[in-house]
Formats: structure tokens, C-alpha cells, sequence
């Protein structure tokens, strides 16, 4: 059971550290600006919650998805 939580892990990790990049590129900021919006506006929170989700649309659909949600929660961008 071990190694199913690791590479769940690993590819959550992976999935995060290539979403947030083309956040930022997709919104013209550069990286920790985006982690620090999407930390500030719920962003963050959803994609750690929805990763699973979000993993298996284009990744064009899951930035702007995770746009949608920091604007709901009174992102500005």
C-alpha cells in the first residue's frame, strides 16, 4: 500500500508544479505571484482538494477553472 500512496503523491506533486506555471504564464505573472494569488483566493486550496479532477482535463480548462474559483472568492486578474 505503501508505494500506491507514493506515487499518488508524486504525481499530485508533479500535477501542481506543471499547473501553477501555466497559471502564471496563462495570467502574465510570474510563479510565486501566482502561488501567492491562487494561496490568497482559494485557488491553492482547490486544486490541492480537486488535483485528481482537474489532472484529466487540458490544462488550458484546469488554469481556467482554478481562475474561475479565485474569482468567485474576489480575485481580480
Amino acid at each position: 500500500m505503501q508505494k500506491v500512496e507514493n506515487s499518488e503523491t508524486t504525481n499530485k506533486i508533479s500535477f501542481i508544479a506543471c499547473i501553477i506555471p501555466a497559471f502564471a504564464d496563462a495570467y502574465k505573472m510570474s510563479v510565486p505571484n501566482a502561488y501567492i494569488y491562487l494561496k490568497k483566493y482559494g485557488g491553492l486550496s482547490y486544486l490541492l482538494d480537486q488535483w485528481w479532477a482537474l489532472h484529466t482535463e487540458n490544462i488550458v480548462w484546469a488554469v481556467r477553472d482554478i481562475y474561475e474559483v479565485c474569482r468567485n472568492n474576489g480575485g481580480l486578474r
